[in-house]
């Protein structure tokens, strides 16, 4: 299945989460992998807006995975500070999944528009 989620950077703490995720540490990235997670990538506008989009056989699985590791535990403890409306939970915790409303290759399998 495929996945989309919102959460808010500090707009004063922006250029470091671009340098932190311009090299994840190896053992945070296997995790990831190991857990589930696979096509990820995240998505930042000017002012913070992060969009996040992932596929996951099931994302609550995943996320259970990735809680239970040690690696995601130091992760999310440094990059808390970098979201705003976490309301005491970790990233991982807080962000707003978004319903999909349109996949192009769903509908086009659907119906009967040929190459």
């Amino acid at each position: 299945m495929r996945y989309c989620f919102l959460l808010q950077v500090r707009p004063d703490r922006i250029d470091e989460y671009r340098r932190r995720h311009a090299a994840v540490w190896p053992d945070m990235l296997a995790a990831l992998r190991d857990s589930g997670w696979r096509n990820y990538s995240l998505h930042l506008r000017a002012d913070g807006l992060l969009v996040g989009y992932v596929e996951s056989d099931d994302l609550e699985a995943a996320q259970r995975a990735m809680a239970a590791t040690e690696v995601n535990a130091r992760w999310q403890a440094e990059m808390a500070p970098f979201f705003v409306d976490l309301d005491g939970r970790r990233p991982d915790e807080g962000f707003a999944v978004l319903e999909e409303v349109f996949h192009l290759e769903d509908q086009l399998s659907r119906s009967e528009i040929q190459r």
